[in-house]
């Protein structure tokens, strides 16, 4: 299983001390999905082999408008193993479910926003991962805490009807926020979602990074010659 983290100066704490600390938590591998204005330097093979973890390069496309959003993506995409555009406004979020360079949908929910049966189609026919983002449940109380429950459980309403694709994180933006696998699945439990729907939500990372890795490694076939990068089907 699989976190994805906020690492500084995005975050409070470095790659290398997630990586620690979710190594110690039995994760398997940690996604570092900085923002593009706040993007960490690390070395993910020394890490990866200092703790025994697989340290995965991404980042987290936070952006104004649709147009910001595209421009992003197409400027990423190569590089960087795992592409997430963080959503909440309907336009955001329909531009990334329909575009396939994207891989995951990142709080969807988020200040409002809303996914319907119409994104929840083109997620499926796109491969786009939806994100089942716990932070919220995990570091807010009262009000604001019930309506991030019950959206997560809206969420997970269409997702399940529709058999769409999705990932699920506490999204810690410091080491001292990561839970272990089963404390999430725990949690998930008792938002109504069960263990192994929470559980194959923190595999779906390393699917993603195994899948995405594969792809980039064939793309390469000569100086100047390239494959399409995402020409194979979701």
């Amino acid at each position: 299983m699989y976190e994805a983290v906020h690492a500084h100066p995005d975050g409070q704490s470095t790659v290398a001390r997630l990586a620690k600390t979710a190594a110690e938590f039995s994760f398997e591998g940690v996604v570092v999905r900085n923002r593009a204005d706040e993007r960490a330097e690390f070395d993910a093979e020394r890490i990866g082999d200092e703790y025994g973890i697989d340290v995965v390069e991404g980042i987290e496309i936070d952006a104004d408008d649709v147009e910001q959003a595209s421009g992003a993506v197409g400027n990423y995409r190569t590089d960087e193993t795992i592409v997430a555009v963080a959503g909440g406004t309907p336009a955001m979020n329909r531009f990334a479910v329909e575009n396939e360079k994207v891989d995951v949908l990142a709080r969807p929910m988020a200040e409002g926003g809303d996914v319907n049966h119409v994104l929840a189609k083109a997620a499926v026919e796109n491969g786009v991962r939806f994100e089942f983002d716990l932070s919220g449940v995990l570091r807010t109380h009262g009000g604001r805490r019930v309506r991030i429950i019950q959206s997560l459980r809206k969420l997970a309403d269409i997702v399940g009807h529709y058999d769409a694709p999705y990932v699920v994180s506490a999204t810690p933006r410091s080491h001292l926020e990561l839970r272990a696998p089963r404390e999430l699945a725990a949690l998930g439990e008792q938002l109504g979602l069960s263990s192994s729907f929470v559980e194959a939500g923190l595999e779906e990372w390393g699917r993603i990074a195994e899948r995405n890795r594969r792809i980039q490694s064939e793309s390469f076939i000569e100086p100047g010659v390239e494959r399409g990068r995402y020409e194979e089907e979701h």
